[in-house]
């Protein structure tokens, strides 16, 4: 069934579906709502097994907890998830595949479900919803053959406690079938006269299909003239070159309607948007955020060997220049290889996540 279609939505398949969370953590046949201990469990003393024992998990400082580890082959389908909004930028979430010790894809959580600065806002796209009031759900397809296995990290020095499930399905995967992967960067700030690099180093084939960026702007005025770049295949000049930012994400002059109308304008749609537009509020919150994806399902961007993807920052200075802008890019991009693992940036630390 295509991603986003119901298409094919009545055929019977033969697969079996599973789901994972607190109260089933390994997914089995029959165990649900069986935990005896829990975050659940003084609540539910008066009630005992099967009353929402153990609803979530407590992940310590410093520690990695698995959220799943499934065996044989299937495909994750849908990954809610939710926990306080101070914790979106110091967890990251890991996937790997096939029994890889190395991550396919690695992402602050917040910023995975295109949340990168630690604030509530609706999206409403076909692989990412965040819902009221910080219900984090995902619907990338994520096959796999031989194993899958998510864990979350905690880079704070306090406890957090995480709230999630994970459905998928276990039964023959398409041939064919690739591997979800992320790269998360950021640039705080960005050095003079340079771009953003949104994806780098990663080995085909695959299709490149999504891209979240938290934009911090550090200079007045307009701040999304930069073009997006698609490098394929090892190519030095960009055969994929877009008009700007905004033209990017699917907007037009700014993403402005003029002062009478609330300037800056939010937007959620299914591929594309920019859900989230927070203003200074002239004392701590010094200056403009913005939260934009788009997301290539019907558009994928394919690659043979490799793929190279960047974004410069620009704005306007006098005489109708552009200024190299150094803002603060933090991007996600979403990509499927048929590599389990590729190459991908540091992992985020805390210091390098932490929203100041």
């Amino acid at each position: 069934m295509t991603l986003g279609s119901l298409a094919g939505i009545s055929a019977v398949v033969d697969v079996q579906s599973r789901s994972i969370s607190a109260e089933n953590p390994t997914g089995e046949v029959g165990q649900g709502g069986r935990r005896t201990e829990g975050t659940g469990a003084h609540a539910a003393r008066d009630l005992g097994q099967g009353w929402k024992v153990s609803p979530s998990i407590e992940i310590g400082p410093g520690e990695t907890a698995t959220l799943a580890d499934i065996a044989g082959s299937g495909c994750i389908t849908h990954i809610w998830l939710t926990t306080h909004r101070d914790n979106w930028r110091r967890l990251v979430l890991r996937s790997y595949w096939d029994g890889d010790e190395a991550p396919a894809v690695e992402a602050p959580v917040g910023d995975f479900f295109c949340s990168g600065w630690g604030q509530f806002a609706q999206v409403n796209s076909l692989p990412v919803a965040v819902n009221p009031n910080g219900g984090f759900n995902c619907y990338w397809e994520m096959p796999f053959r031989e194993q899958a296995r998510l864990t979350i990290e905690n880079t704070s020095d306090e406890k957090v406690i995480v709230y999630f499930q994970v459905d998928y399905w276990l039964g023959e995967v398409a041939e064919g079938s690739a591997y979800l992967h992320t790269q998360w960067r950021r640039s705080n700030p960005l050095p003079a006269q340079t771009v953003h690099t949104l994806l780098d180093g990663v080995e085909g084939p695959g299709h490149y299909v999504g891209t979240y960026i938290a934009w911090g702007v550090n200079s007045s005025g307009w701040w999304g003239e930069g073009e997006v770049k698609f490098y394929l295949d090892g190519e030095e000049w960009p055969t994929i070159c877009g008009t700007g930012t905004e033209d990017y994400f699917g907007g037009a002059w700014n993403f402005d309607l003029g002062p009478d109308r609330g300037g800056y304008t939010e937007f959620s749609t299914p591929y594309l948007g920019m859900p989230q537009v927070i203003r200074p509020d002239g004392q701590y919150a010094s200056q403009m955020r913005f939260g934009m994806y788009r997301f290539h399902l019907p558009d994928p961007v394919r690659f043979r060997d490799s793929l190279k993807v960047d974004v410069q920052a620009l704005g306007w200075r006098s005489g109708g220049r552009y200024l190299p802008l150094q803002d603060d890019i933090a991007s996600t991009a979403f990509f499927y290889s048929t590599k389990t693992s590729t190459a991908r940036p540091d992992a985020p630390t805390h210091d390098a996540m932490e929203i100041c």
